[in-house]
């Protein structure tokens, strides 16, 4: 068994298609199955039911499929742990962001990480959040930051930041007429939300705060990124919700910004971590996490 048998699993096993997972590899389609075919007569097992309308996992193949993504991200790993040791780096820090969590926020940590640890090398890896729970039970990341608090045995949840959950709306929408719109205004117009596949956290939070209306959202699409949903609300389809810094850093032209009337809804990212003793390496970077905390409180606090 070669590497190129479990990558080209894989592209079959997520595709579940053969001419796809081909085009993906950038592959013909004759080589890929030849490729299936020895995995197959190497495991002894059959991974895939070919039929001429679709292709699915067999049972062996779905408890395969469970293992072969994190054999390659520790295969990758191992290897840019090399490249990092010839680059003249001592460790390395591998971060997973989930949630879509806004690589701006973790600007100045970094900054300061590579200032004061400069023979640390940190790495960001963007994933979805079932995919960064198990990749820090394994081992695969040192840490992590999410939008979700609930998430099982085995790992510790800390608050990172908050950032007040306010309305992004058009420029030319009526409820503009609110300084601080209530939450009942918002419900009577269409709304984009997160998709619950790729910011599973950020939905969670968001849905949170809608469950306290009894009216339910008229929801018009979920958006898969957070450049969709501002695009849709730019267009003057929808409103939506996200935190005050990303409407602040948005360049959509057409999009303004309102808080929520009463007590204004946060949202929390959260750093996640093994229950386990940190590296030093890890320990300094939340020691750095943390004392950056107490100095957003002690300025807001000033104002």
């Amino acid at each position: 068994m070669e590497i190129r048998h479990l990558r080209c699993f894989l592209a079959v096993a997520e595709e579940l298609h053969f001419a796809r997972a081909a085009e993906r590899l950038h592959v013909e389609q004759s080589p890929l199955s030849r490729t299936i075919k020895e995995l197959e007569e190497d495991l002894g097992v059959q991974l895939f039911v070919r039929t001429s309308r679709s292709t699915r996992l067999t049972l062996a193949g779905r408890f395969f499929l469970e293992h072969v993504p994190r054999v390659l991200a520790t295969l990758e790993q191992a290897c840019e742990s090399v490249k990092a040791a010839a680059n003249g780096f001592q460790g390395q820090l591998r971060i997973a962001l989930s949630d879509r969590v806004m690589p701006l926020r973790l600007s100045a940590l970094l900054a300061r990480c590579r200032e004061e640890d400069p023979e640390i090398e940190v790495r960001l890896f963007e994933v979805p959040l079932p995919q960064q729970l198990q990749g820090l039970r394994d081992g695969l990341y040192d840490a992590g930051f999410s939008m979700a608090d609930e998430v099982g045995e085995g790992l510790i949840v800390e608050p990172a930041w908050e950032d007040e959950l306010m309305v992004a709306m058009p420029a030319r929408h009526p409820a503009l007429t609110h300084k601080r719109i209530p939450l009942d205004e918002v419900l009577r117009y269409p709304l984009v939300l997160g998709d619950p596949a790729v910011c599973e956290g950020y939905v969670r939070q968001v849905d949170r705060i809608l469950r306290t209306q009894e009216k339910e959202p008229l929801l018009v699409q979920h958006a898969s990124s957070p450049y969709m949903m501002m695009a849709l609300i730019s267009a003057g389809l929808a409103l939506g919700f996200a935190g005050a810094s990303y409407i602040a850093a948005n360049r959509e032209a057409n999009i303004v910004g309102r808080p929520l009337a009463g007590e204004p809804p946060m949202l929390t990212t959260y750093l996640l971590r093994r229950d386990s003793e940190p590296s030093q390496a890890l320990a300094r970077f939340i020691e750095r996490l943390q004392s950056g905390q107490a100095s957003g409180s002690a300025a807001n606090d000033e104002k």
